[in-house]
Formats: structure tokens, sequence, C-alpha cells
């Protein structure tokens, strides 16, 4: 009798928790993946050490010109185009410089693309369009750690010179080797064998969400914890970018409003008119001076 092959990666093993899941109600089904879930935040918490290196990585990249390009395929891929499409309203960063590459393209992100993630040559393809330098740094996301499209564009980064960081759940696999600094949130097998947009896709989401939150925060782009750049896309965050310049400098909503018209909406110069009572042109010329440094600007 032949043996049955062994499966190294543990998201791709068999959860023994979970063996009679067609045969589960659906609060069965509910009660069990919330208690696998319980495992994800500590799996993060074990990798802390290494995201906070690779946002450092991120923050010295960012200062010296470069920029954070994702790469992922499948579910991995989607994870980092979200992170990479809400930088420029959360934090008013350019759109060029927090990117993500998809196996698939454009295609790929609703709905699936047919080999996109097994093509090395597409990888290769689309990380020489973004014309990578090695100011740049690259994370790639891949939960099995072996996803050729991930593994590719590591390997071109490499040759750039470019940073290069793995985001996965199973650490010794080919990416480990990929990449200088590796985070493996080990959350093991899934309550639907291999199906890595549950657990691991968890962990994906909370590790880019610290990654791209930690690196603007230490670029400036937030005061204290209030999104200081945040553009207004609709009215709710209109609303909302009238509260933070309140709370933030302890006056009216109807002085933030006034000042920020007067600001020409740049929230930074109206914050300064509102703490230290002075004009538009003289706060910018206190921004100017501070290089944008508000803590500074303010005195603070």
């Amino acid at each position: 009798m032949p043996s049955k092959p062994k499966e190294s990666r543990r998201t791709e093993q068999r959860n023994a928790t979970s063996r009679n899941l067609d045969r589960m109600t659906a609060m069965q089904i509910v009660r069990l993946m919330n208690r696998e879930d319980r495992k994800v935040a500590a799996a993060v918490s074990r990798a802390l050490a290494a995201i906070a290196r690779a946002a450092d990585a991120i923050v010295k990249a960012i200062s010296n010109g470069g920029r954070l390009v994702y790469v992922g395929a499948g579910s991995s891929g989607r994870m980092a185009v979200l992170d990479a499409a809400e930088c420029p309203p959360t934090f008013g960063t350019s759109p060029k410089l927090v990117q993500a590459l998809i196996a698939g393209g454009r295609p790929a992100v609703t709905g699936a693309v047919e080999g996109a993630e097994d093509s090395r040559a597409n990888a290769e393809r689309d990380l020489h369009a973004k014309k990578l330098t090695r100011r740049d740094v690259v994370v790639g996301i891949t939960a099995s750690g072996t996803t050729p499209y991930v593994l590719a564009a590591l390997q071109r980064a490499r040759r750039r010179g470019a940073m290069t960081v793995a985001i996965t759940a199973n650490r010794n696999t080919p990416v480990a080797r990929l990449a200088k600094i590796l985070i493996a949130t080990e959350v093991g097998p899934e309550v639907l064998t291999g199906s890595t947009r549950l657990k691991a896709g968890t962990a994906q989401k909370m590790v880019l969400n610290m990654l791209s939150t930690a690196a603007m925060a230490r670029l400036g782009h937030v005061y204290e914890n209030l999104m200081i750049d945040v553009k207004p896309s609709n009215q709710k965050v209109s609303a909302r970018i009238l509260r933070i310049l309140a709370e933030a400098s302890g006056k009216s909503l109807s002085a933030a409003e006034h000042a920020l018209r007067r600001a020409g909406h740049n929230m930074r110069v109206a914050l300064v008119m509102l703490e230290l009572g002075i004009s538009a042109q003289g706060a910018k010329k206190k921004l100017r001076e501070t290089k944008g440094d508000l803590h500074e600007a303010l005195g603070e």
C-alpha cells in the first residue's frame, strides 16, 4: 500500500478539530472558527520583533527617497492591494509611495486568474516596470512560502539591491531564504484545509496594518494618534477632519472650520494657526522652518 505524501507546510495540513466540518451545525462551525482565530493574534505577537525591524526598514527607505512595494498572489495579493490603496487617503501620501503588485494584475483583485501565481516571468516583468532601485523595500506576501510569483519578485529585488521582507505562515520554506527580514506568523492548519484566506489571511492583514501604520507614524504622517494628513474623500471624512482639528487644538468645531478655510484646507497649517493664534502665512512659515515637524512647529 503506497504511503501518503507528507506535507511539510502546516497551512496545507489537516486540522484535527475540523475533520467533521461538513457534519457540524452553523453554530458549531462558527464557534470552532472563533476558537481557531484566537490563535492568530498570539502567532503575530511572536513575530513582533521582525515586524518592527521591517517597519524601521520601510521608514529608512522612504526617508531616502525609496518606495514600499508589496507583492502577492490570490488572497495575499488582495491584502496587499487593500493596504496600499488605503495609504493615500489615510496618510496623505502619493499613490506612488506604497504600491502593490498582484499576480494576474487588476483582474486578479476581484477574480481568480488561472495560473497567475505560477508565473515567474510575469513577476520579473511587473517589477521591471516599476523601475526598482536599491532604495526601495519589497515585501513578498505568501502564506505557503512557495508562491513562484512572489519568490521571483524577491529574487529580482535582491539582485537590484533592494531591501526584502517576507510575510508567511510557514517558516521553513523557500521565501525564508530570499528575505532579509522574515515575518513568520505560524497560525497552523486552517479549519478548511489549505484555505489560507482564513487564519493566515487574518494574520497577513494584521501585519500589513502594523507595517504601514507604524511606518507612517514614524514618518510624521500622524500627530499624536490623529490622522493629520487624511484626505477629505467624502462627507464623513470631511466631518472627521474638523473633529481632528478641534480635538488636537482644544478649539470649537466652528473655529476649526474657519481656520481650515483660511489654511486652504491644509490640516497642518490649520492646526498651527489654531494652537499658536497666528495667520495662515505665519503658520506656513513655521512649518517650513521645521520641515513639517508639527511638534517642533508648535514648540512641544
